[in-house]
């Protein structure tokens, strides 16, 4: 199963960016294809300056553009629904028996379009807090990890 993460924004540099980067790096490798991976990467930027209200159309224009034809979408957002990981496992996997593609998607600052989150097959929270961008990335890389030990029983998810 082919996994595509779209990200509004683009990574930080300096010292804790530089940290969460090769946090989301070390299980993005780990995604091989068996049954999750690989994770791809794509950072989508509306480089116009634009008034706040019209920001998240912008960029729902862009994320359209990035998703892989087909591909279930997955809408990061706090108001979505908060699965434990084997309820994300189980999804994820029924999904790869049906041969599909997934995109999950993390909004800008300013959170992700209406119209594009009621697309989604799915709206996930990570919880009811909000994340800086860059530690969603590597929650979610992490998750989708955790996903795949818990699809192949590997012994790094514990119940």
């Amino acid at each position: 199963m082919r996994l595509t993460l779209i990200a509004v924004g683009r990574a930080r540099v300096g010292p804790s960016g530089l940290a969460l980067a090769h946090l989301y790096d070390d299980y993005a490798r780990q995604l091989t294809g068996r049954p999750l991976g690989p994770l791809t990467l794509k950072e989508v930027q509306e480089r116009r300056a634009l008034p706040r209200h019209e920001l998240p159309a912008a960029e729902a224009r862009l994320i359209r553009a990035a998703l892989p034809a087909g591909a279930v979408l997955i809408a990061l957002d706090s108001r979505g629904r908060a699965l434990n990981s084997e309820d994300f496992a189980r999804r994820l996997g029924q999904w790869h028996d049906q041969g599909r593609e997934a995109a999950l998607v993390i909004g800008g600052a300013e959170g992700l379009d209406p119209a594009l989150r009621d697309e989604a097959d799915l709206v996930l929270a990570l919880g009811p807090m909000t994340w800086p961008h860059q530690l969603v990335r590597v929650m979610l890389a992490e998750q989708l990890f955790r996903a795949q030990a818990i699809l192949t029983g590997h012994p790094y998810h514990r119940d």
